[in-house]
């Protein structure tokens, strides 16, 4: 017999089936709900709904644990890079040699940007949020290359391949190109015989006649931070892809919204939180002491600590706090902010306070401090955060593209006015009388 779940309203029992994924987590069927009892669940932010089926990411909270395609994290940061994780996230599997040559050289050749988006940046003046001209200038690609945005979903997945190392190389030039526009300077063009994060950085910070040449530690410590922001199942940018993907749009239009949603600074914006905390404790004269004692009486807020998903250490944070020292080194520079996270870190981990609110250190914690320190300015942590993401919302517009086609479409409680009929205007004063 089938493992059901009943639901009895009023009088009435329901049955549904029960659902179980491959990792153990439980559900309840409950899509025939509406129709059979004229109910719906409530469920603000989602917290408890399963929105979809996908194979893609698996995140225990409560263990701490954080897989992609199966694999945990902690040993794909250890032997991975970004681009290979990118591979094994939008394909399932790791690549063997010969695919991985063949994916690698179509993102690090398709780097270059037709000059007539040159022309579309011109048009944004310099106040302009780089996530909003990313964004922007991510939606405007899909017109260069409209054999890929078709919004007919088959002839776009005939073209993803190509689309989708399109996407990764040129997201990170079109990020380069909207910190140059941003700080008045003039776009450095890709070089084609640089590694992906390795030529970022080279579009991001050389001049004309003096290349820009990372340390390789700090090239590493980049693409770790890639890496570990690669996919993180449902959250709020990933589901604002597979929202926009269910209507038909194309890859380019769906990960555009992405961008947006991840602006947000509940979202993608906690890193630049983290390093704007540690600069005024700094800034105060305290080395920590007194500021996490404000925040055990609820005088401050302790950023980077906890997580909407996490009730125990981040993996994540832990892989960038063992890399914070190693990027410091390599630069040659003391930064008392790190200096000031650590003492936060210890001291919260060892505090009844924070330990019984499983309050504990997450991504954010650590990766806003080596953004810093590699000379990112604040307003663009979250756009590195976009590059990272890529490939996770890559991978789940393919999960929606090649499923049911069913468009999303949440229900509601209105607890708005009640019926009621139209005033002309000459009455409506007597009415408020």
């Amino acid at each position: 017999m089938e493992d059901t779940a009943t639901i009895r309203i009023a009088n009435e029992n329901y049955t549904f089936p029960l659902m179980e994924g491959t990792e153990g987590e439980k559900a309840i069927d409950t899509r025939t709900l509406r129709s059979k009892s004229g109910y719906i669940t409530y469920d603000e932010g989602y917290g408890n709904t399963g929105s979809c089926e996908s194979s893609i990411t698996f995140i225990n909270g409560e263990k701490g644990i954080l897989r992609y395609r199966g694999y945990p994290i902690e040993q794909l940061a250890e032997s991975s890079t970004f681009i290979e994780a990118a591979y094994l996230i939008i394909y399932g599997e790791l690549p063997q040699r010969r695919q991985m040559t063949e994916f690698s050289g179509r993102v690090l050749r398709n780097a270059r940007i037709d000059v007539g988006m040159h022309r579309i940046f011109e048009g944004f003046p310099h106040s302009s949020h780089p996530m909003a001209m990313l964004s922007a200038m991510l939606n405007s690609l899909g017109c260069y290359y409209p054999e890929m945005a078709t919004n007919n979903r088959e002839r776009d997945l005939e073209c993803f391949d190509e689309a989708a190392s399109l996407l990764l190389s040129k997201v990170r030039t079109l990020a380069a190109m909207s910190y140059r526009m941003k700080s008045g300077l003039p776009f450095v063009y890709p070089k084609h015989s640089m590694g992906y994060c390795q030529n970022f950085l080279h579009m991001l910070f050389s001049e004309p006649y003096h290349d820009y040449v990372p340390h390789d530690d700090v090239v590493k410590a980049l693409d770790l931070i890639l890496l570990l922001h690669a996919d993180h199942e449902q959250n709020c940018s990933t589901s604002t892809v597979r929202m926009v993907a269910s209507g038909g749009a194309n890859l380019f239009a769906s990960v555009s919204a992405g961008v947006c949603a991840l602006w947000g600074p509940l979202h993608g914006g906690a890193n630049m939180a983290v390093v704007s905390m540690l600069q005024k404790i700094h800034e105060s004269g305290d080395d920590g002491s007194r500021f996490i004692e404000a925040a055990k009486r609820g005088e401050a807020r302790l950023m980077g600590f906890g997580h909407r998903v996490y009730k125990n250490y981040d993996p994540r944070a832990r892989i960038l706090g063992e890399i914070c020292e190693k990027v410091f080194a390599a630069l040659n520079k003391k930064n008392p902010l790190l200096d000031i996270a650590r003492r936060l870190e210890e001291k919260a981990l060892n505090d009844s306070y924070f330990v019984d609110r499983k309050l504990y250190p997450n991504v954010d914690f650590y990766s806003g401090i080596i953004l810093e320190a590699i000379g990112i300015p604040l307003d663009m942590f979250t756009v590195i955060f976009s590059i990272g993401r890529m490939p996770g919302w890559i991978a789940n517009w393919k999960e929606i593209a090649e499923g049911t086609g069913r468009i999303h479409r949440p229900r509601q409680i209105y607890i708005g006015k009640n019926k009621r009929d139209y005033i002309m205007m000459k009455d409506r004063a007597k009415v408020a009388e």
